[in-house]
């Protein structure tokens, strides 16, 4: 069973039950065994834990009844409780580091599903070329509570040869999801809005080196204070102990130096819950291992990685630091990162929109003036800019006049000089025929003159056979 993924796609719901049978995937050749007993037991005790709370609960109220009387109000806790599970809880999850340190495992890992598999690899087996922001979205349930996960990752982070500003597209994707949820709040018809915002970045750092790079510490001085940052030692397995231990004070000595803000654990009153987040802060940074394969150690299953010299244990606390970070990011501390979120990175990014402090740290001059004085300069303006552009239409007109008549003294231009020469043509014509009528003229003279005696005699002649005919006709009466 695989949870669905998509950047904006609907998520299909995974039962947690039947997600860890399904999950591990065992050396040998059974592959039905049950989940570990350790995570049995603990679930076993949380349960004991909340049905001893409810008879206390129940105890106090009915002493509560008979002593003070009962008003109701103290139903509210689980008023809040049934509305909180029945509309499920969101959190937001970003993992930056660079390719191979094992970032898809431990997040696999983390949540026992498979949010990264062959059909869906994890960004450091995919192809890229710059540094880009991809979202994976996975609706898990366990209990009957929903959780719906949204893991970020950074493709291609720290992978360049030249890896100035590569931090630049997560920051522009943290501020591009705080500003929507503000628009969202902003509209007069608020509705419940998906919150999309990063609640931590688990940053992974090499264990290769004597402490952090320059891109760790550029990076997380350009974000400590827009999200949680958590650090993470990757694939601690390839150190000893002993220089675990001091990689973290180096990591420590390091943060404090260039004055980074991680994620800081709450004070609470309560002792317990103080000394737990002691133990947790102390194991900070975390060095962590991660592992989907279950293997067989003296009889118990067990996840981990088996190596030549022995095998790490995922889940020993002996062995990396895996339990405390899981802890810490599901179990204990996941409301407190949404909590802080909310109210220090959220609404200091909303403090600086309000003001106009732009993300480089400059303002924008913002007037500070009387709201009617403010419309009439509004009024003003609008009015000089109607007038900029009616003086560009006019502008604009007088132009397209100016060039028809221009277009209209060129066509006339032309007209006239088609009929100055047709003109000329038709008076040279003319001069021809008035040439040719005189050269006639004289040919006709010339011809008359010549042949004039003859004309007269043919008919002289003529006239004189006519005569004679008529005197014929008469001698017959």
């Amino acid at each position: 069973m695989k949870p669905s993924r998509s950047k904006e796609s609907q998520c299909v719901p995974v039962a947690a039950s039947t997600k860890r049978e399904l999950f591990f995937r065992s050396d040998g050749s059974s592959k039905q065994h049950s989940v570990e007993n350790g995570i049995s037991s603990m679930r076993k005790e949380d349960r004991d834990m909340r049905e001893r709370e409810k008879k206390d609960d129940s105890a106090a109220a009915r002493s509560n009844k008979m002593m003070d009387g009962y008003v109701g109000f103290a139903n509210l806790p689980n008023q809040v409780y049934r509305k909180s599970v029945k509309r499920g809880f969101e959190f937001t999850l970003m993992v930056v580091g660079e390719s191979g340190l094992g970032k898809s495992t431990l997040i696999n890992s983390l949540f026992m599903a498979d949010l990264y598999n062959s059909d869906h690899p994890g960004p450091s087996l995919r192809i890229k070329k710059t540094v880009q922001v991809e979202s994976t979205k996975v609706l898990l349930k366990e209990s009957g509570v929903q959780l719906l996960l949204q893991v970020v990752d950074t493709p291609g982070f720290g992978d360049a040869v030249d890896n100035s500003n590569c931090w630049q597209m997560i920051i522009d994707y943290i501020e591009h999801r705080y500003e929507e949820f503000l628009n969202g709040e902003s509209r007069v018809n608020r509705k419940i809005m998906p919150d999309g915002r990063v609640h931590c970045c688990v940053y992974f750092i090499s264990p290769n080196g004597h402490g952090l790079k320059p891109l760790d510490v550029e990076f997380m001085k350009k974000l400590h204070d827009k999200v949680n940052i958590i650090p993470v030692i990757a694939k601690a397995d390839t150190m000893t102990p002993e220089e675990c231990t001091l990689f973290k004070k180096q990591i420590l000595n390091e943060i404090a130096q260039h004055k980074i803000k991680i994620y800081d654990f709450p004070d609470i009153d309560d002792e317990e819950e103080n000394k737990a987040n002691k133990s947790l802060k102390e194991r900070v940074p975390f060095a962590v291992v991660g592992s989907n394969t279950v293997i067989e150690v003296a009889g118990k299953k067990v996840r981990g990685r088996r190596y030549p010299w022995g095998i790490v244990e995922v889940e020993n606390m002996e062995h990396c630091d895996f339990i405390p970070l899981r802890n810490m990011l599901v179990r204990t501390h996941m409301m407190d990162l949404k909590d802080v979120t909310n109210n220090v990175h959220y609404e200091n990014f909303r403090c600086r929109k309000l003001a106009g402090i732009t993300s480089d740290g400059k303002t924008n001059k913002i007037p500070n003036k009387n709201p009617m004085m403010q419309i009439a300069e509004e009024k003003k303006d609008r009015i000089e800019k109607m007038k900029k552009t009616e003086q560009q239409m006019e502008q604009v007109f007088e132009l397209k006049v100016k060039e028809k008549m221009q277009q209209l003294k060129d066509s006339e231009a032309d007209l006239s000089k088609r009929h100055e020469q047709m003109k000329k043509s038709l008076e040279q014509q003319e001069g021809e025929l008035q040439e040719k009528r005189k050269q006639f003229e004289q040919e006709r003279a010339i011809f008359e003159a010549q042949h004039g005696d003859l004309r007269s005699k043919t008919l002289e002649a003529g006239s004189k056979e006519s005569l004679e005919g008529k005197k014929k006709k008469k001698g017959f009466f």
